[in-house]
């Protein structure tokens, strides 16, 4: 497995990842995968990986700022897709791994994730990456009519921003 930079080429296949996750119920409100040129807008440029193994996209990852205040430009939200047949195998923990190193190298001091309380594997991988839970958010918002809680996940750098 190989981890580069996102580009354009990537999004039929991440676009793809992108849907199957949502459709576990466990990944995000929106019920639909925005289009590239959205998507493109909405996430930061030089914070976006993809996993690769013999050219295939089997996961991705990417920053979206949280505020255009000047005062929190080191601050990101983190997102994170693993194609459904290779979830498991520890692609999500190296490419976040390789999101925060980038983060650093690009002058975010602390990144984030709001993860829905039932999506275990997702906890266990930011965990894993030095994220620490700072708070749960109780009934934030309705899935399919369907009151939902959301961790609030944190990592603060030890190195940026200091």
């Amino acid at each position: 497995m190989e981890i580069e930079a996102f580009n354009p080429k990537h999004w039929p296949e991440a676009r793809v990842i992108y849907q199957s996750g949502i459709a576990t119920g466990n990944a995000h409100f929106s019920l639909q995968v925005p289009e590239w040129d959205d998507w493109d807008h909405e996430h930061v440029k030089n914070c976006r990986l993809v996993a690769l193994e013999n050219g295939k996209v089997l996961g991705w990852a990417a920053l979206t700022a949280t505020s255009d205040r000047c005062v929190f430009a080191g601050v990101a939200e983190v997102s994170i897709y693993i194609a459904e047949n290779v979830r498991g195998k520890g692609i999500g923990k190296k490419l976040l791994a390789e999101l925060v190193k980038q983060s650093e190298q690009n002058n975010f001091w602390t990144l984030e994730a709001r993860i829905f309380a039932e999506n275990t594997a997702s906890i266990h991988i930011h965990q894993q990456n030095g994220f620490r839970i700072v708070g749960r958010r109780e009934r934030i918002g309705k899935l399919n009519g369907v009151w939902r809680d959301t961790l609030l996940l944190e990592r603060r750098s030890l190195t940026t921003g200091l």
